[in-house]
């Protein structure tokens, strides 16, 4: 099978498709043929070897990704060849295995895929809409008539927090650089977006929210908002940390004043149950239909290093996927 092959750590430059033999699933394990991959600015990070997770080499990368059921192994039930899924893990590991033609993953990380969902679709599920709930619902511990401001709202996991965020009964106010991303955001059904990049946009929040500030703040440039953050939180807010690239200075009085509070997230420090209870949670709104990733950008697999460029660019609108020709 063609797969992308990682054998030195380094820039997008290092990630060079192979052929590699076919892997083949074991007891309780499912191979599938994946037609999709998703690519996460964490994909990145662990890329470079300076990540907290350091694979050994050599290493396929992605952690995202969409496909059809080929073969299952022994033991594998409620599982059948052909069956359409979105996968969360792979037999390699965490953030590995997904940037390839075929991957074996254990039964409990293959979820199925509805027929009105294309596979890159699929594709852009697991790292988006799994960090997603768990920030709204278990950090944030979101409730209907909340009000929930999403900074950064265009990119896959902001798109992601505005859709769970909406059909669960808050009240969602996002942030975009860009037109067509706030133009994507309200037709998301956000009440309000705000162009980040425009001067005073702190005080339009605040006035929508009669001055009171917002509930919940998810955040995905904390190293460049977090403080302005503390600023727009109301009383006992939170402000969940999904996203940073850097270091901030904060004014902790803003929190000591609201009793508000910081808390950081990361789609796994919850545990396995944690994520198994968020995958539970996406895979029933995929199912009802009120959950509908947002594709932005699409790639070859072979122009994986291109994908990665990509992912990293401001403007986010939507989920950059790999698509795995036949």
């Amino acid at each position: 099978m063609k797969a992308i092959v990682v054998r030195e750590f380094g820039g997008p430059e290092v990630l060079k498709p192979e052929q590699i033999p076919d892997p083949t699933p074991g007891k309780g394990q499912v191979l599938v043929r994946l037609y999709a991959a998703g690519v996460n600015p964490v994909d990145t990070y662990v890329l470079s070897g300076r990540y907290a997770f350091k694979p050994d080499l050599p290493y396929i990368p992605g952690m995202d990704g969409a496909g059809v059921i080929e073969s299952v192994g022994q033991g594998v039930v409620d599982l059948n060849p052909g069956d359409r899924v979105w996968l969360s893990q792979t037999v390699a590991g965490r953030l590995q295995g997904m940037y390839a033609e075929k991957a074996v993953c254990e039964a409990r990380h293959v979820h199925p895929l509805p027929d009105d969902l294309s596979f890159a679709q699929g594709a852009a599920v697991n790292v988006a809409y799994v960090t997603a709930y768990r920030a709204l619902f278990d950090r944030a511990g979101l409730k209907a008539g909340e009000t929930v401001l999403i900074h950064g709202a265009t990119g896959g996991v902001g798109l992601a927090a505005v859709q769970l965020a909406v059909a669960h009964g808050a009240i969602v106010l996002g942030t975009g650089g860009t037109e067509s991303g706030r133009s994507l955001v309200l037709n998301q059904k956000a009440a309000y977006v705000f162009d980040h990049h425009e001067s005073g946009y702190e005080k339009r929040i605040l006035d929508v929210t009669d001055g009171k500030g917002v509930d919940v703040v998810i955040e995905m440039l904390a190293n460049v908002n977090l403080d302005r953050d503390l600023g727009l939180v109301g009383r006992f807010g939170r402000v969940v940390v999904v996203g940073s690239r850097g270091r901030i200075e904060i004014d902790p009085r803003q929190s000591m004043a609201k009793e508000s509070v910081i808390t950081g997230l990361n789609y796994w420090s919850g545990g396995d149950e944690g994520v198994m209870r968020a995958i539970a949670g996406v895979t029933a709104g995929l199912k009802d239909g009120y959950l509908k990733p947002v594709v932005g950008s699409e790639f070859p697999l072979t122009e994986a290093s291109q994908a990665h460029q990509k992912v990293m660019q401001s403007g986010a609108l939507g989920k950059v996927v790999l698509v795995i020709q036949t």
